[in-house]
């Protein structure tokens, strides 16, 4: 049904924050702090805040951390989805977790991914905008130019339809996935539990015209590197004056 909010989410936190060196020598990214808060925090509140009820959390680098940073949080319940034997990137990881996931459209955030919301928070709006009739992805994406810490080319071209299309090799794209989805199960229909990179599914919502966006409101914070962290603070610390 059109405008229900998910109460389940995905939450992916088994990376590597390779880029994040030498912090994640010995921290996992998903925990590294901006303005004092881990970016972990970040995405579990705001799942809290917008209903989300169970959230799993997938953990595989330094995993014991993680799990001992959520251990007390009640909102959301936190379920973790263990990884430690093999990394299942960005798909592979959603599959093996869909049975804590259930049967209905449910979030999925990267757990690095912090955002300031406008007036009304954008996991809400995507919520709103979702409509499992026409949709098996609506994905949250942040205009490139006004986005902090991004040097990219974009990923997506989105028509007056919100119907996305994937930036060409050579093209430079307005959006970029700001790492906030809307995802069916159905999408993960005959995909196994093996590494594999999410983006095939997001073509293959594409291929069926099933593929949506919305814009954020507000602002996009791309926190990859260490230097991006301060470049986060201060917008941070903008956005509250």
């Amino acid at each position: 049904m059109a405008g229900q909010t998910p109460r389940r989410a995905m939450v992916l936190a088994a990376g590597l924050g390779e880029r994040m060196r030498p912090i994640t020598n010995t921290l996992p990214k998903p925990l590294v702090k901006v303005a004092g808060q881990a970016m972990l925090d970040f995405v579990l509140d705001r799942l809290a805040a917008s209903g989300v009820e169970r959230a799993v959390v997938n953990v595989h680098y330094l995993a014991d951390q993680i799990e001992r940073h959520v251990a007390s949080r009640t909102r959301p319940q936190i379920v973790i989805s263990d990884e430690r034997a093999k990394l299942l990137n960005t798909g592979g990881g959603v599959v093996k977790a869909l049975p804590e996931l259930g049967r209905e459209p449910f979030f999925h955030v990267n757990s690095d991914t912090i955002w300031i919301d406008s007036v009304t928070p954008n996991l809400t709006r995507l919520a709103e905008a979702f409509d499992p009739g026409t949709m098996d992805a609506l994905l949250l994406l942040a205009p490139v130019a006004t986005s902090i810490g991004y040097a990219g080319r974009g990923d997506f071209m989105m028509g007056p339809d919100g119907r996305l299309q994937k930036r060409g090799e050579q093209e430079v794209a307005p959006y970029v996935y700001a790492g906030a989805a809307i995802l069916t199960p159905k999408l993960f229909d005959g995909a196994t539990a093996e590494p594999f990179s999410l983006t095939r599914m997001f073509d293959k919502a594409r291929e069926a015209r099933r593929l949506h966006g919305l814009r954020l409101e507000g602002v996009w914070m791309h926190v990859g590197t260490p230097d991006a962290i301060a470049l986060a603070e201060q917008a941070i610390r903008d956005s509250a004056e």
